[in-house]
């Protein structure tokens, strides 16, 4: 029987000025949306955030990480992973697969970590990837802390996936992330890459500890010693002010001393050395150049030397 759901589409400015005619939701909204909290940018002061789809398949996440903003999305609920009925995921996805739109990535990792029942008799991998595999124009986006990717490895059919993990320096994972080490998710990383999926990083939120310098050009070896991903977005320490209110670590909160349209932010000079100590040591070590900056101001864009007009971050294609 073939759905009768409607897709609400609308014209978008994009970032690069373009007009397109895209996807706003697929029914209620309640599975697959438009993310749009990042109005588009007219000030330097402005962070950059592409409008991307979600897939809003669950809420929630295992992991305890100190500046997590769920913690104050789902402030009123709590953050333990609920999974919504699949039967009405099956059906918006559906719906959204066989809609003619322009090619799109769906995140299915905005409001839980995309891994989140990977471990269980039914993981939402074997359930979701299938749907993808079937069609040729969309691609689906798993975005991670987790290590278990076994169920990723035992699927033969993954053109149109994308996993993406979330690493962060050693010394700072261990005192505010509260989830499987660094060195841990990397094999991982390395598994899924090795396994012909295409493999992206977020070392995302960068905070300026103690030696900082040493402890992110370590964590880019160890990447790089074992795989080499098809993207890397980096970004920094920020907090709204619902994450701040409702963390129960707030130790983080020190490095915080500036205003933005996201939140609070690391003062924009330190920010600035730590991309540029990044993106200058993956060039000359690595000659590598594929990156991009997460929620970040148009300002810190220009001063970097990147075109935010053509960004190639996480969340999209």
């Amino acid at each position: 029987m073939e759905s009768i759901m409607q897709i609400k589409k609308q014209v978008y400015q994009t970032l690069d000025g373009s007009m397109k005619s895209l996807v706003q939701k697929v029914g209620d909204g309640s599975i697959i949306c438009r993310f749009e909290k990042t109005p588009l940018p007219e000030n330097k002061t402005d962070v950059i955030c592409p409008h991307f789809l979600e897939l809003k398949w669950a809420n929630g996440c295992a992991y305890d990480c100190a500046w997590c903003f769920l913690q104050g999305t789902f402030r009123f609920t709590g953050k333990q992973p609920r999974e919504k009925d699949r039967s009405k995921v099956r059906e918006h996805v559906s719906t959204f697969l066989n809609n003619g739109s322009l090619p799109e990535v769906l995140n299915t990792g905005e409001l839980c970590d995309s891994l989140l029942s990977e471990h269980s008799n039914e993981p939402f991998s074997k359930f979701i990837i299938p749907m993808f595999e079937a069609q040729k124009k969309h691609k689906v986006l798993f975005l991670t802390k987790s290590n278990h990717v076994d169920n990723l490895l035992n699927i033969n059919e993954h053109r149109n996936v994308i996993v993406s993990f979330s690493m962060n320096a050693p010394a700072v994972s261990r005192v505010w992330e509260k989830a499987p080490g660094v060195e841990e998710r990397i094999e991982a990383a390395k598994k899924v890459s090795d396994g012909g999926y295409e493999t992206r990083i977020r070392i995302d939120p960068m905070v300026p500890v103690f030696e900082w310098e040493k402890h992110y050009v370590e964590l880019i070896d160890k990447i790089f010693d074992k795989f080499r991903p098809e993207r890397i977005t980096i970004g920094s320490l920020r907090g709204l002010q619902s994450t701040i209110n409702n963390s129960k670590d707030r130790t983080w909160v020190k490095f915080l001393s500036e205003k933005s349209n996201w939140g609070k932010k690391i003062d924009s000079e330190i920010r600035y050395e730590m991309y540029s100590l990044i993106i200058n040591y993956l060039r000359k070590n690595y000659s590598y150049t594929n990156v991009a900056l997460c929620k970040e101001t148009i300002e810190m864009w220009e001063k970097i030397g990147l075109d935010y007009k053509k960004i190639r971050c996480n969340c999209i294609w």
